[in-house]
């Protein structure tokens, strides 16, 4: 009966063994031992795409490349005149300033150089710093329209290079300006 006692007991501690290998078998863990389906291949035919020709940009410049045009592809104007001792620009010239203050930021590998001049009348100080002004004024729309500082520079000329050698009021109309040169 003693065996009997031992077979039992063995046969118990095997049957709690094995059931509570059943129970761990059966347990989730949350995830899948089961690996993702494959995903289905599709084999897809090249479709052959039209050949674009790239059109060119259009250009701020004229084929000189330092001539600034408009989209019509007519130049703009670069020289702008002032009144007998002043340096505010005239609402006329506004519309061309804003057309240089695009193409410059369009252009921001581009620089310009704004010159002042004066006419005759006054002294070789007074007319040097009134072409200065002159400059400035120009320029300071220019970066007011967004224009980088760095592609703006001025110098004044004064009286020294006259865009008209006479000695009238035509002439010295004609002397008082700022002139744009893109470079």
């Amino acid at each position: 009966m003693y065996m009997q006692a031992q077979n039992l007991n063995l046969l118990g501690v095997v049957g709690i063994f094995l059931a509570a290998l059943v129970i761990a078998g059966c347990s989730s863990t949350g995830t899948p031992n089961e690996a993702p389906p494959e995903a289905e291949v599709v084999e897809q035919t090249p479709t052959e795409q039209p050949i674009r020709e790239v059109e060119p940009e259009a250009s701020d410049f004229a084929s000189d490349g330092v001539t600034p045009i408009d989209g019509s592809g007519r130049p703009i104007s670069r020289t702008f005149y002032f009144d007998y001792d002043k340096a505010l620009l005239r609402p006329v010239d506004l519309a061309a300033l804003e057309v240089h203050a695009q193409i410059l930021r369009r252009n921001s590998d581009r620089s310009i150089v704004i010159e002042g001049h004066c006419d005759e009348r006054g002294t070789r100080e007074y007319n040097l710093a009134l072409g200065e002004r002159r400059a400035n004024a120009v320029a300071s729309f220019l970066s007011s329209a967004g224009v980088s500082s760095r592609q703006v520079e001025t110098v004044s000329y004064g009286e020294e290079q006259p865009e008209d050698p006479g000695h009238d009021d035509g002439s010295w109309s004609r002397n008082r300006r700022a002139v744009v040169s893109y470079r």
